[in-house]
């Protein structure tokens, strides 16, 4: 099995024929282009900018039931990511992991839940669905436990539960990843401009960044664009109807670390919403989110001013060591796409997804929500849909599935648990390499797995471009990841560009350029620069 997933374009003169056209590149998309190739279809899976460049990067990293969801009534929703959780922990060992949770009490805050209803969420998060790995929840006393020691000395009593973490720009590409080894065509900065319904088939154009064109033939088309769902079915496909999306923005900022021990904090705020302070890239702390209602357009989206305010006071609230905007070293945002339930506040919005099949003429699925927990259930759903109209035999296949990467068998044996195991696999990815740096062992155990050893080069790994980033891995990235710009490794294939100055980045940016094509470096802003930064 090679590892180039780049095929010569066919002649832009002749259609290029496949069973399904996925538009979108995000969680999703890739998630269902990964589930129809494993089912035999010939796929495509076209995306306008980078994999996972926009919603699917900008989440709060958890793989999680949701249990503030339970308040809403959502509990099927729960049962579903929870069940999720599960599974996603055991396909992906390197980039997903558990994590223990603790929540605070403040029995004076006036929209405080009383310690009887948290007691009854918990207990029915332990319970919705079968639980293999992670620990159940626990009342914790604060000033006896780790986590008490970052908080303000009025906070005493708290609870603690366990859900999962994810690197969810990774995930995104290690499902397109696997896609394309089960012979689906990734193509990235290619838009779908233009399909054209017949009663079999779509006939589709695509147009790249650099402004080639390419037709496409597709006996079906997966419509997986996100925020952008409503609008492609309206401006490319020309449906004269189409379902109400409500778009909502969530920001987040990463200020340098508040605690030194590995529990993440869920704080409960005086407007009943609740935000994440979580441990980040070893040096810092993220925090997270704020849910704002967003009618302008889509794209590049940064975080407002009081944005940033509104998360530092509420932060400050908990912590001895106060949080303000100048601490902030970097920020991100996104818009979620939620089903417009009816809700007033967006908050309260369901997070689940609705998938939508119209076989009025050649078939065409649209993926309304959805939530990075449940992407893998949903692309099993929208491939059984598909299943039907496209004659494919084979069935359901992802369940027991690993990611690439997450098979530690030849290194450790018969996995035990995820946290376990990945430690095992790291000391062993270390003990073959001993003439690797400790540091760089440990980061490309986290971001391969596996498939680590891969990255190294028959010559080796070539010069250090940046600390810690050599030629080897940047190859690496561009022939197996689809990786073409400097911020496509420095803030999506990974997160070095927290950790790198701006004249690292620089220096990786002008590698990228002298390498790649500085043709890239167009499209995707200048890595110079903090994107999303305050």
């Amino acid at each position: 099995m090679t590892d180039r997933f780049e095929p010569p374009l066919p002649d832009p003169e002749l259609p290029v024929e496949c069973d399904v056209l996925v538009v979108g590149g995000g969680i999703n998309g890739a998630g269902i282009a990964r589930d129809l190739a494993g089912r035999g279809a010939r796929v495509v899976l076209c995306e306008q900018d980078d994999l996972a460049s926009h919603t699917s990067s900008a989440s709060t990293k958890l793989i999680h039931g949701g249990l503030r969801y339970l308040e809403h009534g959502e509990f099927a929703l729960v049962r579903k990511a929870l069940a999720e959780r599960e599974r996603l922990l055991r396909s992906a060992p390197h980039i997903l992991w558990p994590l223990r949770f603790v929540m605070p009490h403040d029995p004076a805050s006036a929209a405080a839940r009383p310690a009887w209803l948290i007691r009854v969420g918990l207990f029915l998060y332990d319970h919705l669905a079968r639980r293999e790995w992670l620990a159940a929840s626990r009342h914790i006393d604060l000033r006896q436990h780790p986590a008490g020691l970052a908080l303000k000395p009025g906070f005493r009593q708290g609870f603690e539960y366990a859900d999962g973490w994810a690197d969810d720009a990774r995930l995104v590409v290690l499902a397109a990843v696997d896609a394309a080894e089960r012979g689906a065509t990734v193509l990235t900065r290619w838009r779908c401009v233009d399909a054209q319904r017949g009663a079999d088939r779509w006939q589709v154009q695509l147009q790249s960044a650099a402004g080639a064109t390419l037709r496409l033939s597709a006996r079906a088309l997966a419509n997986a664009t996100g925020p952008w769902a409503a609008q492609f079915l309206g401006d490319q496909v020309h449906a004269p109807k189409v379902r109400a999306l409500r778009r909502v923005k969530g920001s987040h900022i990463v200020v340098p670390k508040l605690f030194d021990h590995d529990c993440a904090y869920l704080l409960q705020m005086p407007d009943k919403r609740v935000v994440f302070a979580i441990p980040y890239e070893r040096n810092f702390t993220l925090i997270g989110t704020t849910e704002v209602e967003h009618h302008g357009a889509l794209g590049t989206l940064h975080i407002e001013a009081d944005e940033i305010a509104y998360l530092c006071e509420q932060v400050s609230r908990y912590f001895q060591k106060p949080v303000v905007p100048a601490d902030v070293v970097w920020s991100y945002a996104g818009v979620r796409p939620l089903l417009d339930d009816g809700s007033g506040d967006a908050a309260s919005v369901t997070r689940d997804y609705a998938l939508e099949l119209d076989v009025a003429g050649a078939p065409v699925l649209s993926v309304w929500g959805g939530k990075l927990t449940t992407f893998r259930k949903l692309a099993e759903e929208a491939a059984d849909r598909l299943a039907a109209p496209l004659h494919l035999e084979r069935g359901a296949w992802t369940a027991s599935a690993v990611l690439p990467g997450g098979d530690f068998s030849e290194f450790i044996g018969t996995p035990l648990q995820p946290d376990a195991d990945f430690a095992r696999f790291a000391a062993e990815l270390a003990r073959r390499h001993p003439e690797l740096p400790a540091t760089l062992v440990q980061r490309w155990a986290r971001a391969y797995g596996s498939r680590a050893e891969r990255v190294i080069e028959a010559d080796g790994l070539g010069a250090e471009v940046a600390p810690g980033l050599f030629e080897a891995e940047l190859r690496y990235l561009h022939r197996c990841e689809w990786a073409r710009t400097a911020d496509d490794v420095l803030w999506r294939r990974s997160k070095l560009g927290l950790h790198y100055t701006s004249t690292e980045r620089c220096a990786v940016a002008r590698w990228c350029d002298a390498q790649w094509g500085a043709q890239w470096g167009a499209v995707d802003g200048a890595a110079a620069a903090v994107p999303g930064s305050a």
